[in-house]
């Protein structure tokens, strides 16, 4: 079973020795409304399927990969020195064959890396998240000069389906007024937010 086919594969300038894929639903046992590659265990799926699809995206990797117990913050972890699965949103690691791992939904994935490749972060970016700096703080655990790094924002939710009251569009606007521009009015109190234009 080859789920690498079914996987998105960013296309940045990253080094080619740094190495990033996005799962897609493909590939996996999981059945029902999980059907079939979930790899999260914070779910009522069947944890041995999600064991089992967890064992083939390893099958991908150069090692396990560094889970986290995502809360929507911004709480940044070295992937490096990781022996548990922490409450964080973002991790970033300097060894070869570390692999940041970030589960996401409608959420963005960010992922970062240094031209030269020597460190590399990934993020998950919901609003909240995004709200609290997940990536500025995921920049700053990082080894590098923030010129010198990269980004690749993932698939999320799209600018036409995310729907948020005034409370997320004053949590944007009050840290930075410019930031109105990812809302489009949609009805009395609803917005329609650009989360990738946010990021």
């Amino acid at each position: 079973m080859d789920i690498h086919r079914d996987c998105i594969v960013p296309e940045w300038p990253a080094p080619a020795h740094v190495h990033a894929l996005v799962t897609t639903r493909a590939g996996g046992v999981s059945t029902g409304r999980y059907a079939s590659l979930n790899l999260g265990l914070r779910t009522d799926d069947d944890p041995a399927a999600v064991a089992e699809n967890r064992a083939r995206l390893q099958q991908l990797l150069p090692q396990a990969p560094r889970w986290l117990a995502q809360v929507h913050g911004s709480t940044v972890v070295d992937a490096d020195q990781l022996t548990d699965v922490p409450q964080a949103d973002a991790s970033v690691a300097q060894l070869p064959g570390t692999v940041c791992a970030i589960m996401i939904a409608d959420c963005l994935p960010i992922l970062l890396t240094d031209t030269a490749g020597t460190c590399v972060g990934a993020a998950h970016a919901g609003w909240r998240g995004l709200a609290g700096g997940v990536i500025a703080n995921t920049i700053a655990r990082m080894p590098a000069v923030p010129a010198d790094l990269m980004a690749w924002i993932g698939p999320g939710i799209g600018p036409l389906a995310f729907e948020v009251g005034d409370d997320v569009l004053d949590a944007f606007c009050a840290i930075a007024p410019e930031r109105r521009a990812a809302f489009r009015a949609h009805k009395p109190g609803k917005w329609l937010c650009d989360l990738p234009a946010l990021a």
